[in-house]
């Protein structure tokens, strides 16, 4: 697998497109809006915390819980009426983990108090709540646009965190079976996810940084460039990117893709689980074409 590297030049189709950037006060998501910004998209920015002054950066902003349905909803529709369009949607809120599942915490009666969700609600259900939304306003354009959710390492690795892991590890879940399911059916919108190496943002406590050491954490920065490229390029979907110091690979796609490499681990090059589904996804194609 060869890695590749991301130029000012291939991001230059995003101009002028409407992008809508969730958690982008801070880490990753301010980065990807300063980003945004540099190569002329119109950006529309969310979080709880509003982007600190001092980055005097003037873009619409709007305080959103994404774990709340009826917020992101006001968010869209504010997005709408800012800009008449919505073209592309970074689902990029997120927090660190609230729960490993060995606490014996307990409570007043000394029963086992049941584990925090907190994580899983912003992580997981919020990131769906984006995506929902988000394909609902892309598809509405004559030329569509493309969603980017936020992954990590750790959506292909094991990591100790276990609620954060199994939240990041859902992101590939939504983004292999949407790629498939919005094409044939939606073929306008596209969907990709990031998956960044150790980076520069809240998430990483300053315990991992000693450990890692400072050359080892990439500039979010970086990751921004990765957001920016898979909505830039419109050949790219379902698509992972992972990033680490300036270096990128798409790990999803290709004869040696994680998926391609599923097959070969278990010695075929097409397994009958996998027919299986490629007959199921042509019918889908023949029903899309049917209904028109």
């Amino acid at each position: 697998m060869t890695s590749f590297t991301i130029s000012d030049r291939d991001l230059e189709s995003i101009k002028d497109q409407v992008v809508v950037v969730t958690g982008a006060s801070s880490g990753i998501g301010l980065a990807t809006v300063k980003r945004l910004l540099q190569h002329g998209a119109k950006v529309f920015a969310s979080d709880l915390n509003p982007i600190p002054e001092s980055e005097n950066l003037k873009v619409p902003f709007r305080k959103t819980d994404v774990a709340s349905w009826q917020e992101q909803i006001g968010l869209f529709k504010a997005v709408k009426e800012e800009y008449g369009a919505v073209h592309h949607v970074f689902a990029n809120a997120g927090i660190s983990p609230s729960t490993l599942l060995l606490e014996d915490d307990v409570d007043e009666n000394g029963d086992l108090l049941a584990p925090s969700l907190k994580t899983i609600n912003i992580n997981l259900i919020g990131v769906m709540y984006t995506v929902k939304l988000g394909i609902h306003y892309i598809k509405q354009n004559a030329n569509g646009g493309s969603i980017v959710m936020t992954g990590s390492g750790s959506s292909f690795r094991p990591f100790a965190p276990t609620d954060y892991t199994t939240t990041k590890h859902a992101v590939t879940g939504l983004l292999r079976s949407l790629s498939l399911t919005l094409h044939p059916f939606i073929p306008n919108v596209r969907i990709n996810a990031i998956a960044p190496s150790w980076t520069s943002t809240g998430i990483v406590p300053d315990s991992i940084r000693g450990i890692v050491g400072p050359d080892g954490i990439q500039s979010a920065d970086v990751v921004a460039r990765s957001v920016t490229v898979l909505m830039a390029d419109t050949k790219r979907h379902g698509q992972m990117i992972y990033s680490d110091l300036g270096n990128f690979w798409e790990l999803e796609q290709g004869d040696v893709g994680l998926v391609a490499y599923a097959s070969k681990m278990l010695g075929q090059e097409t397994s009958p689980e996998q027919a299986a589904v490629d007959k199921l996804r042509a019918l889908q194609t023949e029903m899309k074409e049917k209904i028109g």
